[in-house]
C-alpha cells in the first residue's frame, strides 16, 4: 500500500509476562480510521508505540514512512495526540493552555493566540476560553483535549477513547467533531471499545483482540454479507424447509428469517419459493453485519 500513513511489521510489545502487542503487521490509508477492540486489547500501546513513547520489544512502526523509534520528533511534528486521561494544568486558562500547545506544535508565538482561538471556537469552547481548566467538566475537558491535538493543524490525530465519560449528548456532539476533521484535511485514528461509535465516523478498521490484529481493511467489507433477511406473514415452515432443502443455511426467530448460502443469488431463490409456497412477504432485504458480530465472530475464531 503505496500511500499507508501507518505501517507496522512483526510489531510486538510486552510488559513483564503480558503481551500487550503481538506480532502485528498492518498498513492503514489515509482517512477515518477505527481501532478497535475490548479494554486490554492493545490500542493504548499501539498508540504510544506510534508516537514513540514506548519501544516495542520487536518489530517497528512508521507514521508517514517514518521510523517512530529512530525520529519520534519528525512523527510528533506530522501528529496530534488526544490522551484518554487527564492532562491539563487546573490553573491555567484553556486559552493560555491551547495557544501554549500551539507553539508546541511548531506555530509561532504572534500566530498561536489566534489558532487557540478559532480552534476554541471550533470545539465550542469560545465562551469559556479564559476559564481555568480545572473548572471545567468532563465534557469541557474532552473538547479542551482535542482542542490542544488539532492546535497544530496537524496531518493525522491520534484520539485515544475521545468519548470516554461523555453524556449523550456530549458524546454525540464528540462523533460530530470527529468527522469534520476530515474538512481540514486531517486524517483520524478513533480508538473506542464502543464499536457503534466507530460505525459513525470511521471508513476503515483496526480490529485488535489481546494484541493480536484480528482485521485491517474497510468498514464496507468488514460489514459486508451473504445474508438476506426475510420477514414473512404467515407460518414461516414451509419456506425454511424449502430453503434447507436446497442447501441454504436458515435460523428462524418468529417470523423473521436469516438465511446465508454461498454461490446462490438468494433474493431469486427465496422470490420463486415464496411464490411456490404461497407465503405473504413483509420485507426482503441485505442483512449488514455489525462490528460487534464480527468482533465476536472473530474472537471466537482466535480461541
Amino acid at each position: 500500500m503505496g500511500d499507508a500513513i501507518i505501517a507496522a511489521s512483526d510489531l510486538s510489545k510486552s510488559f513483564g509476562s503480558v503481551q500487550a502487542l503481538q506480532d502485528v503487521d498492518l498498513e492503514v490509508p489515509p482517512g477515518r480510521i477505527g481501532l478497535v477492540g475490548a479494554n486490554g486489547a492493545g490500542k493504548t500501546t499501539l498508540i504510544r508505540i506510534l508516537l514513540g513513547m514506548l519501544a516495542p520489544s520487536d518489530g517497528s512502526a512508521q507514521v508517514f514512512g517514518i521510523d517512530a523509534q529512530r525520529h519520534p520528533l519528525g512523527v510528533r511534528s506530522r501528529v496530534g495526540y488526544m490522551p484518554e486521561g487527564d492532562c491539563f494544568p487546573p490553573d491555567q486558562t484553556a486559552a493560555d493552555f491551547i495557544s501554549y500547545s500551539a507553539e508546541l506544535g511548531g506555530l509561532p508565538s504572534s500566530e498561536s493566540r489566534q489558532r487557540a482561538s478559532e480552534v476554541l471556537t471550533l470545539v465550542g469552547l469560545a465562551e469559556e476560553r479564559f476559564r481555568n481548566l480545572g473548572e471545567f467538566s468532563t465534557g469541557m475537558k474532552q473538547r479542551a483535549k482535542l482542542a490542544q491535538a488539532i492546535v497544530h493543524s496537524p496531518d493525522l490525530v491520534l484520539l485515544d477513547e475521545p468519548a470516554s465519560g461523555l453524556d449523550p449528548d456530549g458524546r454525540e456532539d464528540m462523533l460530530n467533531l470527529i468527522n469534520r476533521l476530515s474538512d481540514f484535511g486531517m486524517s483520524v485514528v478513533f480508538s473506542s471499545h464502543v464499536l457503534s461509535d466507530i460505525e459513525r465516523t470511521c471508513d476503515w478498521v483496526v480490529m485488535l483482540n489481546e494484541g493480536r490484529l484480528l482485521r485491517n481493511e474497510p468498514l464496507a467489507e468488514i460489514q459486508a454479507s451473504n445474508a438476506v433477511r426475510v420477514v414473512v406473514l404467515d407460518d414461516p415452515a414451509p419456506v425454511v424447509e424449502a430453503l434447507t432443502t436446497r442447501g441454504a443455511s436458515v435460523s428462524v426467530s418468529d417470523r423473521t428469517l436469516e438465511v446465508v448460502m454461498d454461490d446462490a443469488d438468494l433474493f431469486v431463490m427465496i422470490r420463486d419459493i415464496l411464490a411456490d409456497t404461497g407465503v405473504g412477504l413483509r420485507s426482503l432485504g441485505a442483512k449488514q453485519a455489525t462490528l460487534e458480530d464480527v468482533y465476536l465472530a472473530a474472537e471466537e475464531f482466535t480461541e
